[in-house]
């Protein structure tokens, strides 16, 4: 049976944990998410277990990247599962602090991206999201000193975001992507699946559908921008369950808008199903 790993809620113990492996000649990995964990999840901590000698989790839900109305109260919630899904694949180290222990009071400060990659996709939807992901990214960066640490495309352009962070701020970190893990039917794993009811669930796999058949009509020579997000555009609105929030098509790394499928593009959705809104992606490289 595998050890459970620790669990500490101060930023005093991790670094006094942290300290005590890089002493020892260990690397540091770490995996920061919001806990509920699926198999997107345990593929960053499994990643992060190969590659570091000591590895840390942190499970936090951020107050501050919810927009006024979205889940933050009703967010899926699961230590107690998550501490035993950790310590199966071997992490060292859960980070689970209390909100004032992220966010003392009084403190006044905030880390912000600005540019390009904020003003698409989900940037205009969710306002002050990405201001919210980077400001806990830099906290929980500065609290756990790794070396690397572990994020999944799904979330794509929070990735791009938290990569141009740590170059602005010449963090000495490497961020390190995982694919999009899937379900067997295609459906991206998120912790809001568990918002949707048995139908919602089959209506959502459309997103992915429509996403892999766009992915396909670029293999068969497809270029333009406009053909492709109308299909995809024409498969979501057909399905009566999910409500579209965007498509959008964008280079692949600097989220710029595309006039032709010429180089890597991330083609990208948000919509909504029932209660839960979704995202998904894929990145589209056309042959030469």
């Amino acid at each position: 049976m595998a050890a459970a790993p620790e669990v500490v809620a101060t930023a005093a113990e991790v670094r006094k944990r942290v300290g005590g492996a890089r002493g020892a000649g260990k690397s540091i990995g770490l995996a920061p998410t919001m806990g509920a964990f699926h198999e997107g999840h345990l593929a960053l901590i499994r990643r992060a277990r190969a590659e570091c000698g000591y590895v840390v989790v942190t499970i936090f839900v951020n107050p501050t990247p919810f927009p006024p109305g979205e889940d933050f109260e009703r967010y899926p919630r699961d230590l107690e599962g998550d501490v035993e899904k950790a310590g199966q694949e071997g992490v060292d180290l859960i980070f689970a602090p209390p909100a004032g222990e992220v966010y003392p009071t009084g403190d006044c400060t905030f880390v912000e991206v600005t540019g390009p990659l904020v003003e698409c996709l989900c940037g205009p939807h969710r306002p002050g999201h990405f201001r919210g992901v980077t400001t806990v990214c830099a906290r929980l960066f500065n609290i756990a000193g790794a070396d690397r640490a572990y994020f999944g495309e799904k979330d794509y352009q929070q990735l791009l975001v938290i990569e141009q962070m740590v170059r602005d701020l010449r963090l000495p970190l490497e961020i390190v992507p995982e694919p999009t893990v899937r379900e067997q039917d295609g459906l991206a794993m998120s912790s809001r699946n568990r918002y949707l009811a048995p139908e919602e669930r089959e209506a959502a796999t459309v997103l992915y559908r429509a996403l892999s058949e766009a992915g396909e009509t670029v293999k068969s020579g497809e270029r333009a921008p406009a053909a492709l997000l109308a299909g995809v555009r024409e498969a979501i609105e057909a399905e009566p369950l999910v409500r579209l929030q965007y498509v959008e098509l964008r280079d692949a790394e600097t989220l710029a808008g595309v006039r032709r499928v010429e180089g890597r593009s991330v083609l990208a959705v948000a919509a909504f199903v029932g209660k839960a809104r979704l995202i998904d992606n894929v990145v589209l490289e056309p042959e030469a």
